[in-house]
Order: C-alpha cells, then structure tokens, then sequence
C-alpha cells in the first residue's frame, strides 16, 4: 500500500512539474516578429561584401561572428547593463543585429532581454539573427565568416 502512495506521489510531482514547464514556456513568448529575424546566409552575404555592415551585437556566451561586439550573456543583468551603456549613443534609427545561439529560441536566456532592451530604448532598425537551433548548426556548420577562421 505503501508503495503505490509513493508512486501517485511521484507520478503528481512529474505532471505538476510539467505543467510548471509548460507556463514558463508561455510566460516567456517571443517578443520578436518574423519580419526582425535576419537569416544567417543574408548577414554572411553583408560581411562578405563589407558593405552596410550592420552593428552586430553578441548577446551570448561567445564571439564567432566577425565585426561582433562582444556583451556576454544579457541573461545576466550586468550584461544588460553593458549592452544599454554601448547603445546609449548609437542613433535609434542604426541597424543593429543581435545573436546569441547558445541554445534554441525557446529555450535562450539571452534573446529575450535584449530584444526587450531594444523596445524600451526606441530602436527601429533591429533584427535577431536567426538561429532556431543554435550557432554551430546555424551558422559555423554551414561555413559563414567565423571570428577564427
């Protein structure tokens, strides 16, 4: 009797602990339209051309795109703090890419806070690169500009 207590038990904490995963999925949309998604061979295209280069901001754990800033993780406040204090005397009309692609979209840490950063400074010109799965696939696996080439 005594085991079958534990395993109801056990088997409410898993489906409470879904349930818990499933809000935060809700409770953290994507705060970016289709429309702001760059994708990886048009940003590549624009460095091999070294033409209209856009302010490419690395809001992840590391640098690989060329011509990237590097902010660190803007999960962290601290590199949010930095990304506002490198935008503050940027024109609000500057094209501005940002990227993390530590993880998929759904689960980054990163995206989110700076997009939103983007939004409350009144940014009109940004786009999130768009890397759905994360930056080797994205970008390194398909032999665009890398930093250490």
């Amino acid at each position: 009797m005594k085991s079958k207590k534990i395993i109801y038990y056990f088997a409410f904490a898993f489906i409470l602990l879904g349930f818990q995963q499933c809000k935060a999925q809700q409770s953290n949309p994507e705060n970016w339209t289709k429309e702001q998604l760059i994708e990886p061979a048009a940003l590549a295209q624009t460095l091999q051309s070294n033409k209209n280069i856009p302010l490419i901001y690395c809001v992840g754990p590391g640098v690989v795109i060329p011509h990237s800033m590097d902010i660190g993780m803007t999960g962290d406040k601290k590199n949010l703090q930095k990304l506002k204090e490198s935008l503050s005397k940027v024109p609000r009309s500057a094209n501005i890419v940002i990227y993390c692609g530590c993880c998929p979209f759904e689960h980054c840490p990163n995206v989110r806070p700076a997009i939103g950063l983007l939004k409350e400074m009144k940014f009109t010109n940004y786009h999130l690169l768009n890397l759905p799965h994360n930056i080797k696939t994205d970008w390194i696996a398909k032999g665009y500009p890398q930093v250490n080439q």
